[in-house]
């Protein structure tokens, strides 16, 4: 017995920076309307790690379709192109700034894969459980292990002896969007 039909939304776009978070956005939203709060963050990451390899490596152009779709216990996420390469998950280098997107899609999802889309295109999909047990329980390999003392989540700042001007501090980022 089927509790509720499928759900379907589509977006077509170029997979342009300033066009992945608004897709992000619509994503969110469409999560929100249908009561998958919980899965918010998992299917933005993952469809902007995918957007992103989009604009990064697809030939002839960045046009896109991204389609989520809710059935039962699971949602799928998927991004086409027009590109027929397949993707190549690589180890990236301790010092890479990009190369690591596909292995995060992998680490943050149920279950995730490629397939050819006609001669011109692929296919790249992931999949997260929508069950309130598997939403609310992370994965193993999610779960991170209780340290004895308490870590400090913010550098303290010193001030140097006239009082004045604090000592340096490690830059934090917080990109919103």
């Amino acid at each position: 017995m089927i509790s509720y039909p499928s759900r379907h939304c589509t977006v077509e776009l170029q997979a342009l920076p300033s066009r992945i978070g608004q897709v992000r956005r619509i994503v969110s939203a469409q999560l929100r309307y249908w009561h998958l709060d919980a899965l918010i963050d998992r299917a933005s990451l993952g469809v902007t790690e995918l957007l992103s390899n989009v604009h990064r490596h697809a030939q002839p152009d960045k046009t896109c379709t991204v389609e989520i779709e809710l059935l039962l216990d699971r949602l799928t996420v998927s991004v086409r192109d027009h590109d027929p390469r397949m993707p190549v998950v690589d180890d990236a280098e301790p010092l890479a700034t990009c190369g690591r997107g596909l292995a995060m899609v992998a680490a943050m999802s149920e279950s995730w894969g490629v397939r050819p889309d006609g001669e011109s295109g692929k296919v790249v999909w992931f999949t997260l459980p929508t069950s309130s047990a598997a939403v609310a329980a992370p994965s193993r390999r999610a779960r991170r292990t209780v340290l004895e003392k308490p870590v400090r989540r913010f550098a303290e700042v010193g001030h140097t002896a006239d009082g004045l001007r604090p000592e340096h501090a490690p830059a934090r980022s917080a990109v919103a969007g």
